[in-house]
């Protein structure tokens, strides 16, 4: 498959590109079977990840390099992996929550605290991402990658830069041509940061007027899409998306008039997490998993493909000057001062902002 096809993929068809059954995808040759590694693990893992998210090569390089065969699982949205796992762990060994899902799973008992001395790749790791508020001393998770929302768009069907949230939820102008993400908790913080408040803390009155606001905006809008806005954006279905910001980057690749933009008001970083669920089958195999994606020729193969900021400083060193400089991967200091990570405010909290975004979906 070539990395053109891979880069324009949306994270839902990966596994029509790979040929493989929506179930998983499993890296064993035909007919083999894992054996035991010496620590008494089966030689496989399920991973249970984002779509477009790893390296062309990299589950069968792991495989190489370690013998263990690894059967990956995709997800759409963090309410999907939490309330996959929220009954107990139907046998994943790893998997891919956002920072705030971190702080949710850990509170709820829901991961395994990481054994930092079997991951020995923690070094190369950028050091202004080892201690975050969601997880002090990274006891439950570490940074596979981290990620910025803003504004996919169609040059030559918008006016200028689309650069206020305004155009996504307050406007008319471009009525039929939206997509908005469907995770709810992003929505709300993004509308809030556009009313002019921090995306955390958003006081209880606030509430109904961002549910108005949206509900008023939602016959405008095409789509609430599970994070395949850059396909939408790439057919021509929508000309404004809200998207993250490595999405929007391979969609570039592909298309020399698509463009991205942080709003002005500032936006929302998310960070997602290698995390070893609790009552994972293969702990042993899970730490070894882990520890090869934060190698750094590994790293660099995996931001080659899926062009988000990586965390991991030694990748980051061997990859080419024009993913290093690229301003929609890093955004500028000023751009980045007015951002911030959405921190877990509790789960009554989590729920109120899924049922504000259930009644705008449903208006």
């Amino acid at each position: 498959m070539s990395t053109n096809h891979f880069r324009g993929a949306s994270r839902r068809s990966l596994l029509t590109a790979f040929g493989a059954a929506a179930i998983g995808m499993s890296f064993t040759a035909c007919g083999e079977k894992p054996k035991p590694d010496a620590g008494g693990e089966e030689a496989k893992l399920n991973f249970y990840n984002w779509d477009t998210y790893i390296g062309e090569t990299t589950l069968g390089d792991f495989k190489k390099a370690s013998g263990v065969d690894v059967n990956m699982s995709l997800f759409a949205t963090n309410d999907e992996l939490f309330a996959k796992l929220k009954a107990g762990n139907p046998g994943f060994d790893v998997i891919v929550p956002s920072n705030e899902f971190v702080t949710r799973m850990s509170q709820a008992g829901m991961l395994e605290p990481l054994d930092h001395a079997k991951i020995p790749n923690i070094k190369n790791i950028d050091p202004t991402f080892l201690n975050p508020d969601f997880d002090p001393g990274r006891k439950f998770s570490l940074p596979y990658t981290w990620l910025l929302l803003g504004i996919g768009y169609r040059k030559s069907k918008v006016s200028g830069v689309p650069d206020s949230w305004k155009w996504l939820f307050d406007s008319n102008q471009y009525a039929g041509k939206i997509a908005l993400l469907s995770e709810s908790a992003d929505l709300v913080r993004l509308a809030a940061k556009y009313l002019g408040h921090s995306v955390n803390d958003i006081p209880a009155d606030m509430l109904p007027r961002i549910e108005q606001m949206l509900i008023k905006q939602k016959p405008f809008v095409k789509a609430f899409h599970d994070d395949n806005g850059q396909d939408l954006l790439l057919s021509g279905e929508v000309d404004l998306v809200l998207e993250y910001n490595g999405d929007i980057a391979q969609a570039m690749k592909d298309d020399d008039d698509i463009d991205f933009v942080v709003p002005k008001e500032g936006s929302l970083i998310n960070s997602d997490c290698l995390c070893i669920p609790k009552g994972a089958p293969r702990p042993n195999n899970a730490h070894k998993f882990i520890n090869y994606l934060l190698d750094a020729q590994a790293g660099a193969e995996i931001s080659k493909t899926i062009l988000y900021p990586t965390p991991n400083a030694a990748a980051k060193a061997l990859m080419p000057d024009d993913y290093k400089n690229n301003k929609v991967i890093f955004p500028p200091a000023d751009v980045m001062s007015k951002c911030e990570y959405g921190a877990f405010e509790g789960a009554e909290k989590a729920s109120l902002y899924e049922e504000i975004i259930t009644r705008v979906r449903a208006a």
